[in-house]
């Protein structure tokens, strides 16, 4: 029985690695290829700035799918996702296969820099338009910029729905608030530089907000997750432009952490995925990309990861279509293409950090 046993696990094991080389359902017939191609490599490199805590459930499931891939991801910040590829890239050494991150302007500058490798995915189809550039760099999530409060010390009334709310508040309650209210270190965070530079676009008395900052003296970090510390804990009370998806998780296990979406315009955030031009597994990184914009891939980004999944056809309460029923036309996705690089030009870039420091200034 030992033996028979044993053959039949081997007879398994060579059907199912029959099975893993098949095409999934729909994909082109020799997308096959590309699956006996990522078995070869065995490997796949993610940098990414996406919490490896979110990201464990996709992983589990994409080796489910593919268990001949090991995936070695780097979770680090936006800002360090970036410096790390390009002194890499620049040194000429092992770097990564794949790039995933939040910081949808440097990521679209890498892409037109020239180190996307271009690849039209299965997906494409299934995705927004605005979402994909260049069959280069893909949008994989529909995440919020929110505003998060202290349940305990910030009443009903007070919270803030709308920016010019916020701007107020922080003008009529300066006692309460001063030294009270926390943002992003626009020039440590890369999604926090992209949101705030976005935000002087869309609102004509961005300044006034600014000024107000100011004069609260406005705390900044360079991670979202400090923050949401700091407001738990009270030491903050209010958090400006917090990226929604890492929030939301928070505040439904926090009594202490409650959350509100602008109901004037929402700016919304989609990470930015692009396989490497250099990829020493690019097989392997094909198959992360297109699985991660596939239904199933999606649908554990918005039911596992809570990162908002941007496809329309996914179910769930972290979906773009749910956030779309929620906020209406006052949704402002962000489009991937060379728009956002506007102000990463350095001349750009320096003046608005310079006129920032002067107007918020920086604690």
């Amino acid at each position: 029985m030992k033996s028979t046993s044993l053959v039949l696990g081997t007879v398994a094991a060579l059907a199912f690695s029959t099975a893993m080389a098949q095409a999934p359902a729909g994909y082109p017939a020799d997308y096959s290829k590309i699956v006996d191609a990522a078995k070869k490599e065995g490997k796949l490199v993610i940098y990414s700035a996406t919490d490896t805590k979110a990201v464990e459930p996709m992983i589990k499931d994409f080796r489910s799918m593919y268990p001949d891939v090991q995936v070695e991801y780097n979770d680090m910040n936006s800002t360090e996702v970036y410096n790390r590829y390009i002194s890499e890239m620049a040194a000429g050494g092992n770097s990564a296969d794949l790039m995933w991150s939040s910081a949808m302007d440097l990521q679209t500058k890498l892409v037109s820099d020239g180190y996307g490798l271009q690849y039209a995915s299965p997906e494409l189809s299934n995705i927004p338009q605005w979402a994909i550039w260049n069959n280069s760099a893909y949008g994989t999530t529909f995440e919020p910029a929110v505003f998060v409060y202290n349940k305990r010390q910030v009443s009903a009334d007070e919270v803030p729905k709308t920016h010019a709310e916020f701007a107020k508040l922080l003008v009529t309650k300066a006692d309460k608030f001063k030294n009270k209210v926390t943002t992003y270190d626009i020039e440590k965070s890369g999604v926090g530089f992209m949101f705030i530079t976005q935000d002087s676009r869309e609102n004509q008395a961005f300044w006034d907000l600014a000024k107000a900052f100011g004069n609260a003296s406005v705390r900044v970090q360079s991670s979202t997750g400090t923050m949401l510390e700091r407001i738990s804990s009270g030491e903050n009370l209010l958090g400006y432009n917090i990226l929604g998806s890492y929030a939301l998780v928070r505040a439904a296990k926090d009594p202490s952490i409650g959350v509100q979406i602008p109901k004037d315009y929402t700016l919304v955030l989609s990470r930015v995925m692009f396989i490497s031009k250099a990829a020493k597994h690019p097989n392997s990184a094909k198959l992360w990309l297109d699985y991660t914009l596939s239904k199933r891939g999606q649908t554990m980004i918005a039911n596992e990861a809570k990162l908002y999944a941007i496809r329309a056809d996914v179910k769930g309460e972290t979906t773009s279509s749910e956030l779309a029923k929620l906020i209406g036309p006052g949704l402002k996705p962000l489009p991937v293409n060379p728009m956002l690089l506007q102000y990463l030009d350095q001349a750009k870039r320096l003046a608005f950090l310079k006129q920032w420091k002067e107007t918020a200034g920086k604690k």
